[in-house]
């Protein structure tokens, strides 16, 4: 008995500090005050992926008006807002920032070296510099990430393989964001050995990008993981339709309005899985020490409806690999 008494608190040592959920406690008589901050309008509904934070927080003991308050700071999509955001949640002494994407992480890292900031996720933090390595990183930067570039080739080559006669790829991009080059280097190289011609559409420019896309007369259009481009995750599947454009996204929200195809982590889970980091934190941890997570997983998404819409048959090897089918 000793002995299997003895096994259990190793597991549950173990576990402790493997996993971020592990601390299912808010600190007894503290209220927890944390910056949330994105570069996106916030609307009154959260979003999938604040949902999917709120419902971590909510599962470790942290309830909004008891023993949370949660600073939210949003630069309504002007990036040289985010400076002033983010000294602004610095000088209200929260207990961690939790951040959306490479520009929010690069803005709060610059404005405090103490304070500790949770990445919801973030493209490749090691080369970007917010981290030394993904299992120590170093500072007071840790959290998810979605490492986009190890799978933005595998999206292109699915999109061919469902439609090969796919030739020419509009890529969807946000050309402000630095974490978003990697990815488009590596859909470029994937897109050269697939025989396929890529034009960027940076949403960044002055141009619509609606008109961009109609320009340039694109077999396909493909995006960038960027919250900058998931807003546009209603008005880019519903334009791809009218045009009778297949798409293949890296987010689901895309299909969930109309899109074709997605590759993509489950990001609302991955945002569900941050929380534990802010748990961790203000339980005591050195985020410092706190491994970055990613994805274990990748869900292909296809929406046969659209399809049907757009005249396109799935083969049936793509629909068995599907994860999810919308019929």
């Amino acid at each position: 008995m000793k002995r299997i008494a003895f096994l259990l608190a190793v597991v549950f040592y173990g576990a402790s500090i493997l996993s971020p959920q592990a601390v299912a406690a808010p600190p007894p008589g503290k209220i927890v005050r944390i910056g949330y901050l994105v570069v996106s309008p916030l609307s009154d509904t959260p979003s999938p992926e604040r949902a999917g934070f709120l419902k971590g927080l909510r599962a470790l003991g942290y309830e909004e008006g008891k023993n949370l308050i949660v600073e939210y700071r949003s630069a309504d999509g002007a990036h040289d807002m985010l400076p002033f955001l983010a000294d602004e949640l610095v000088s209200l002494k929260v207990d961690a920032i939790v951040g959306m994407g490479s520009q929010v992480i690069r803005a709060a890292k610059e404005a405090t070296s103490t304070i500790p900031i949770v990445m919801l996720f973030a493209s490749d933090p090691v080369v970007l510099g917010f981290v030394e390595s993904l299992s120590r990183p170093g500072a007071n930067v840790t959290g998810m990430t979605h490492m986009p570039a190890d799978v933005a080739a595998k999206r292109l080559q699915l999109l061919k393989e469902t439609l090969p006669s796919v030739a020419h790829v509009a890529v969807v991009w946000d050309g402000s964001n630095p974490g978003a080059v990697t990815e488009r280097k590596a859909i470029e190289v994937g897109a050269k050995r697939l025989g396929i011609r890529v034009s960027p559409v940076d949403i960044s420019q002055p141009q619509d990008p609606f008109e961009r896309i109609t320009a340039i007369q694109p077999d396909a259009i493909v995006t960038i993981v960027d919250p900058q481009v998931a807003a546009y995750r209603e008005s880019l599947p519903k334009f791809a339709l009218k045009r009778r454009l297949p798409t293949m996204f890296d987010w689901k929200g895309f299909i969930d309005a109309g899109g074709l195809v997605s590759y993509a982590p489950d990001f609302p889970e991955l945002s569900r899985r941050a929380a534990g980091f802010v748990d961790k934190i203000v339980n005591g941890a050195n985020p410092a020490m706190l491994p970055v997570e990613q994805p274990t997983t990748f869900e292909l998404i296809i929406n046969l409806k659209t399809a049907k819409t757009l005249g396109v048959r799935i083969p049936d090897r793509i629909l068995l690999r599907a994860d999810k089918v919308i019929e």
